[in-house]
């Protein structure tokens, strides 16, 4: 994965664009950066007087979190529920879309797993 700019680097593009009078793309040129970054620099720090790095992604709060203590006692009163029957009922009663892999996630991050028992095995051969 790409790793950002140093900020030192983004200083110094800034810089020769707005105190040295160069453009943003000869800019980009003697930096090695892309045109698109030197000329994304310089609109926010004109915009915002902000250098540092915007910043990407972002903590999405989980939709499913709030219908905690609902999915627990559905999970209590049918132990057997798969996830696809779960996000079904949670869509169709609460109104929230949930698929599997989000239902796994929460599940696993609740500390509570659907592993089959070994008593429900299959005798294999002797």
């Amino acid at each position: 994965m790409a790793r950002a700019y140093s900020q030192d680097l983004r200083d110094r593009v800034i810089d020769a664009v707005l105190h040295g009078g160069e453009s943003r793309r000869s800019a980009s040129r003697r930096f090695g950066v892309s045109e698109a970054s030197a000329i994304k620099w310089v609109q926010r720090y004109e915009r915002a007087g902000d250098r540092r790095c915007a910043g990407t992604g972002g903590h999405r709060p989980s939709k499913v979190k709030p219908e905690r203590e609902w999915l627990l006692a559905v999970l209590a009163a049918e132990p057997d529920i798969t996830l696809s029957a779960l996000s079904a009922r949670l869509l169709a009663e609460r109104g929230v879309r949930a698929d599997t892999s989000m239902l796994s996630r929460f599940f696993i991050g609740e500390g509570i797993n659907f592993k089959k028992k070994r008593s429900a095995r299959r005798t294999g051969p002797a």
